[in-house]
C-alpha cells in the first residue's frame, strides 16, 4: 500500500528532545515501511524516515498565523498534485489539511493526540466525505470529539527496544518527574511528595516560555531545586530517558489537567518503573492499578502509595505495557482500520 503520513511543522520528525506526536509519526513511518508499504512523510524541516520524506514550513512552535496558512496551502497543493500516488493518507496534522481530498475515494485516517475541537468535527462531517476515519489516543480523548463521524481508540506506542528493563531497585532510589514543566503537569506536587517521603526527586523536562508557566517555574519550582534532594536534569533525549527512568523507584504523574495519553507513563513502564498517577484523563486507561503502578486522587494518596512500591513487579510493568502498547500491535490497528 502507498501511504502518506502528514505531520505539522514546528518540531522535526523524529524530535531531538520534546515532541511526543513527532516521535509517533516517525515510528509509524518506519513500521509501515518495514511491513513493505511505500511510505511518504510530509513534515517540517530536518525530518527523515526510512521511506521518502518531503519537508515544508518552518520548525517554530510560535510561528505566525500567516506562516501556518502558507503551510496549509502547501499541503493542499501537494495533495491535489499527488493524490493519485496514495491509497491511504494518515494525518497527524491539522484536520483542515484534508479539505481538498475529503470527498475523494482515498482512505483517510485523522489521528488526534490532544483534546479535539468539536466545531471542526461537526463542520467536516456536514461536508460530503468518503472513507474518513477519526482516531484518538485514548477513550478519554475520543470522548472529546466523538460527536459525528466514525471514531476509534488507538493507543500511543513507543519502541520498546530502546528501553531497558531494570527489574530491581534500591530502597534509596530516587523518584522521577519527566515532562514539560508547566503547572498543569504538577511538578510542584511531585516535589512535595518527594519531601514528605524523604526521597530524592529527579526532575526532567523543558521549561516552558509562555509567560504564566515561565513565572510558575521561576517562582514555585526553581527556588526548591537544591541539586541534592530536588535535582533538575534539564530536557532529556531518548538515551538519557532510558538511563534515568531505569534508576527511579517510580514515575510521579500528578497532573492537574485531563492528559490525553501521557507517553512518559509507558516509557517508564518499559524500564520496569511503576507510575503513580492522578485519576484524570487517560490515566485509568494506561495504569493498571496495583500492577503497573497506582491510580490516586490526591497528593496524600500519592504519598501513601510510595511506601507500597515494593509490591509492584517491575518485570510485570514491562511485560504488561509491552503487550498493550507495542509498536507492531498499534501500527496494525491503524492498518486494519
Amino acid at each position: 500500500m502507498k501511504i502518506l503520513l502528514i505531520m505539522d511543522p514546528g518540531i522535526p520528525v523524529p524530535p531531538v528532545l520534546y515532541g511526543g506526536h513527532e516521535r509517533l509519526v516517525y515510528l509509524f513511518a518506519n513500521e509501515y515501511t518495514r511491513l513493505g508499504h511505500q511510505v511518504t512523510l510530509l513534515a517540517g524541516p530536518d525530518s527523515h524516515c526510512n521511506g521518502t520524506t518531503v519537508t515544508y514550513g518552518i520548525n517554530d512552535l510560535n510561528r505566525s498565523k500567516k506562516q501556518r496558512n502558507n503551510e496549509m496551502l502547501f499541503v493542499w497543493k501537494y495533495l491535489q498534485k499527488n493524490l493519485k500516488n496514495f491509497e491511504l493518507i494518515h494525518n497527524f496534522g491539522r484536520l483542515i489539511y484534508l479539505l481538498p481530498v475529503l470527498n475523494s475515494s482515498v482512505k483517510k485516517i485523522m489521528t488526534y493526540g490532544r483534546p479535539v475541537s468539536k466545531k471542526g468535527i461537526y463542520i467536516f462531517n456536514l461536508l460530503p466525505n468518503k472513507n474518513l476515519i477519526f482516531t484518538a489516543c485514548s477513550n478519554y480523548c475520543v470522548g472529546t470529539g466523538n460527536i459525528a463521524g466514525q471514531w476509534h481508540t488507538v493507543y500511543n506506542t513507543i519502541d520498546f527496544s530502546e528501553y531497558t528493563l531494570k527489574d530491581t531497585f534500591d530502597n534509596n532510589a530516587p523518584l522521577i518527574f519527566l515532562g514539560r514543566l508547566d503547572k498543569i503537569k504538577g511538578v510542584h506536587t511531585a516535589i512535595e511528595v518527594a519531601k514528605a517521603t524523604n526521597h530524592k526527586l529527579l526532575i526532567a523536562g523543558n521549561i516552558s516560555h509562555t509567560p504564566d508557566n515561565y513565572n510558575y517555574y521561576k517562582t514555585e519550582i526553581e527556588p526548591l531545586i537544591d541539586n541534592e534532594q530536588i535535582i533538575y536534569l534539564g530536557p532529556l533525549n531518548d538515551v538519557q530517558k532510558n538511563i534515568y527512568l531505569q534508576q527511579a523507584k517510580a514515575l510521579l504523574f500528578p497532573i492537574e489537567w485531563d492528559e490525553p495519553f501521557g507517553i512518559v507513563m509507558i516509557e517508564a513502564m518499559a524500564c520496569g518503573t511503576p507510575v503513580i498517577g492522578f485519576k484524570r484523563g487517560s490515566v485509568p486507561e494506561v495504569i493498571e492499578d496495583g500492577t503497573t503502578g497506582f491510580i490516586v486522587t490526591n497528593k496524600d494518596e500519592m504519598i501513601e502509595k510510595v511506601s507500597l512500591l515494593n509490591n509492584i513487579s517491575r518485570k510485570a510493568c514491562r511485560q504488561i505495557s509491552e503487550s498493550r502498547f507495542n509498536l507492531a500491535k498499534v501500527a496494525q490497528q491503524y492498518l486494519s482500520l
